[in-house]
């Protein structure tokens, strides 16, 4: 009699429905997909949503394979005791394995006024209530985007080429990844759609009112719709369900993305944080690292070790409306180098990567197994960042007895 292993997945975004379409290569593993929507989101269109351009949905149907079935609902706590999760309708599902792929949400509005007056752009309920805010406001009323980084440029893009008065505060460097190089092709770029740009010190918002916004060194700036983009917050699923977690919420795994208190729960995306050095939250770590939480599951369900983690982040690509754009390149340890491609070629190359991950996606839900990352995509120096991670807890320890 063959005995079936239940796997439950939470959370449908990049790494969680990667993980668990490479999970339905074995015949006797049950995958349940738990996630809070009917449709796929394409987070990294989101800013084309506010601007009209795409609706960032898709539907599982395309992206995810058949022997996934799909559950619609919120997990509340995850009871490792029992190995149960408990859904905000009452009910509760049962699993042999766990993968903790929750993703990550709203901006953190810790800042003065921000929760009340400004409009997040991290999910996509948050989208479509800007998209309305935006449709019931005049053309011509001035937006101000808040948050420098790959969201706040490409909303402040979107927004400018479909016409409307944009001011971008950076509240630090314009694109903090980016070199300086690739960071002048952006601001050229930002030029020509009439972005005004506050960057650099004394940018950071201390405060919001009803419609402006408070900077660090005094100027108060108009907003009839205030857009904040500045970083993103992870559920508090893992710590309100007893699991140990980083400062941010992330749950803290190893380095074969197993949690550090329980074997039978495997973390993969955004709200992950192996061995306490995370990788940067992005689309191109959830889709390394959702096959390798699935790689790790498979693993101990032969009775075989798993691998430790073998990815890096090497580039980041920033859309600059549809015309313009960059493929920022990046070493294998995530820092930017002097290299980019800009322009009308960025924006090819960035369209090109967003449709190429979604038929990543929907590959592997055809071919289970078949993704896979060249040996050059690996991080050789991460060990080592670990490695210091370690000695400097076990330092701190030493201190503080």
């Amino acid at each position: 009699m063959t005995v079936r292993t239940d796997v439950v997945v939470i959370g449908g975004g990049y790494a969680g429905v990667l993980a668990a379409n490479r999970l339905t290569q074995r015949d006797d593993v049950t995958v349940t997909l738990i996630n809070p929507r009917p449709r796929f989101v394409e987070r990294i269109r989101l800013h084309q949503l506010v601007g009209g351009t795409d609706d960032a949905v898709v539907e599982y149907r395309d992206v995810l394979a058949d022997a996934v079935r799909l559950v619609v609902g919120t997990v509340t706590l995850v009871d490792t005791a029992d190995r149960t999760v408990r859904l905000s309708d009452g009910t509760s599902l049962g699993y042999d394995y766990l993968i903790y792929a929750v993703g990550s949400g709203q901006a953190d509005r810790r800042v003065p006024g921000a929760a009340e007056h400004t409009y997040p752009i991290a999910t996509l309920e948050d989208a479509q209530r800007l998209d309305r805010a935006l449709s019931a406001t005049p053309a011509t009323a001035q937006v101000t985007v808040v948050g420098g980084g790959p969201l706040g440029i490409e909303t402040a893009a979107e927004l400018a080429e479909a016409g409307r008065r944009v001011t971008l505060v950076c509240g630090g460097p314009l694109g903090p990844y980016l070199h300086p190089r690739g960071r002048r092709s952006v601001a050229r770029d930002l030029a020509r759609l009439g972005v005004t740009v506050l960057d650099g010190a004394g940018s950071r918002v201390t405060s919001v009112t009803g419609r402006s916004v408070i900077l660090q060194d005094g100027r108060e700036l108009g907003g009839d719709v205030i857009v904040w983009a500045a970083g993103f917050t992870v559920p508090d699923l893992a710590a309100r369900s007893g699991l140990s977690t980083d400062a941010m919420g992330r749950l803290l795994t190893d380095e074969t993305l197993t949690s550090v208190d329980d074997v039978r729960v495997v973390a993969a995306g955004d709200a992950a944080a192996p061995s306490d050095v995370p990788y940067r939250m992005s689309c191109q770590a959830a889709v390394q690292l959702g096959p390798v939480a699935a790689d790790t599951v498979l693993s101990r369900i032969a009775g075989e070790q798993p691998a430790p983690l073998a990815v890096a982040n090497a580039a980041q690509c920033i859309s600059v409306g549809r015309r313009a754009g960059i493929y920022q390149f990046g070493h294998r340890d995530d820092t930017a180098t002097r290299f980019h491609i800009g322009g009308r070629a960025g924006a090819w190359v960035k369209e090109l990567v967003c449709s190429g991950i979604l038929k990543m996606v929907a590959r592997e839900a055809r071919r289970p197994g078949s993704l896979t990352f060249t040996s050059f995509a690996t991080d050789k120096s991460r060990r080592r960042r670990v490695e210091a991670a370690d000695a400097g807890d076990a330092r701190a320890t030493e201190h503080a007895a």
